[in-house]
């Protein structure tokens, strides 16, 4: 019986890992590459900050709208189905924005990226959270897992996007191979998504006996949990958008953005052990609070200093807490609804999510091309981060 145990438990761990393609795709290849690609496109096609931030709130849009069309989408395809469905479509919106320079289609690929990323990473957390009932001890692990691996998508950019630039240095655009490369990341993390998504295709979704639970998902009970979330969508993308160009500012090398990335992205990674009893003590918005609250330290550090020690501490610090913001939200709705409501619980907090990281990069881009530069956007930021943990900390469980 223990050899099963312990079979079934490693069966688990290898498809939450296998699912953590999924975030790799739809968040830390898809959103935040993006910030690495922004200063050599900044400079060769001659944008604003402003503008700059727009193709994130692009993005951002498209994945609003994504997932706002999510719930509807799960119930007549599954959630297996979509997932690979809208990973598919991410690789190829990401190759796409290699073959333009002007803005308008630019911002469209952007817009249509987001839109399969929303789909991937809400049906990714939806087949994670089933994963996590299987074995309620190890829940905050198990979700832990599939939202790390934003970090993996997050090294695996950090790895393969500056060498590519430098290969690709004195080339007209020469930024365009980088997209094709990621795309074809995105592209090889899809394949192994298909044998965790074939996996739970068939598993139907346990019943909720009757009486015991609401008959549908209602923005009103997790309306503090949902502004402070909102909080952190707005608070934290203004960081992943322009934090390397920033360093690039502060006379930045390119193996030095590198390290600073690729740590990040541990740090993404490693949070999955770090947080999983704090996501799963907390039944009400705590958890998310607490988050929110060392998460505007983070990004307060390279307002006020530009020592790259704490440039990199800031980092790590970063890495080692957003991600698990968004677990956070997951294991709320999974502690407080039944598992027939959590696709709908997933994709509200993902729309309000979605509607802050819409409005972030432009408020951050707009900042920066007034006189307090960057720093001061980023120290707008941390404070929209700090107002969500109050906001968080107001919510009770049901």
């Amino acid at each position: 019986m223990r050899a099963a145990t312990d079979s079934t438990r490693s069966a688990l761990l290898r498809q939450a890992l296998a699912l953590s393609m999924g975030a790799a795709i739809s968040l830390g290849i898809t959103r935040f590459a993006y910030g690495l690609l922004l200063p050599p496109m900044r400079d060769d096609l001659g944008w604003s900050f402003t503008l700059a931030g727009s193709m994130n709130t692009a993005n951002a849009l498209g994945y609003l709208l994504g997932a706002l069309c999510t719930p509807a989408l799960m119930r007549r395809w599954g959630a297996s189905h979509l997932l690979l469905v809208g990973a598919w479509l991410a690789s190829l919106f990401m190759a796409g924005s290699g073959f333009f320079t002007e803005p308008t289609p630019l911002l469209l690929q952007r817009l249509l990226a987001g839109v399969a990323s929303a789909w991937v990473f809400i049906s990714g957390g939806v087949l994670a959270a089933r994963l996590a009932q299987r074995e309620p001890a190890r829940s905050g692990l198990l979700l832990g897992l599939y939202y790390g691996g934003t970090g993996l998508g997050i090294v695996a950019s950090a790895l393969a996007v500056p060498p590519v630039l430098a290969w690709a240095q004195g080339q007209a655009h020469g930024w365009a191979w980088a997209w094709w490369a990621l795309a074809l990341v995105c592209a090889l993390a899809t394949l192994v998504l298909h044998a965790p998504a074939r996996a739970q295709a068939s598993e139907a979704v346990a019943p909720t006996p009757s009486g015991t639970a609401p008959r549908r998902f209602r923005w009103q009970d997790f309306g503090f949990a949902l502004a402070g979330y909102g909080c952190f969508g707005v608070g934290y993308i203004g960081y992943m958008t322009f934090v390397i160009a920033l360093l690039r500012q502060q006379g930045a090398s390119g193996a030095s953005i590198t390290v600073f990335y690729a740590l990040l992205g541990l740090a993404v990674v490693g949070s999955s052990r770090v947080w999983a009893g704090l996501l799963d003590r907390h039944r009400g918005g705590g958890a998310l609070a607490r988050l929110n609250a060392t998460l505007g330290v983070a990004i307060l550090l390279p307002a006020i200093a530009q020592a790259w020690p704490l440039m990199l501490v800031s980092g790590v610090v970063f890495g080692g807490v957003f991600l698990s913001v968004v677990a956070s939200t997951t294991a709320l709705v999974r502690h407080n609804l039944p598992a027939l409501l959590w696709p709908a619980g997933i994709s509200a907090f993902t729309t309000v999510f979605a509607a802050g990281q819409i409005v972030g990069p432009v408020l951050v881009g707009g900042i920066a091309d007034g006189p307090g530069g960057l720093a001061l956007g980023l120290a707008v930021s941390a404070g929209v981060l700090w107002l969500g943990a109050v906001l968080a900390a107001w919510q009770r469980p049901l």
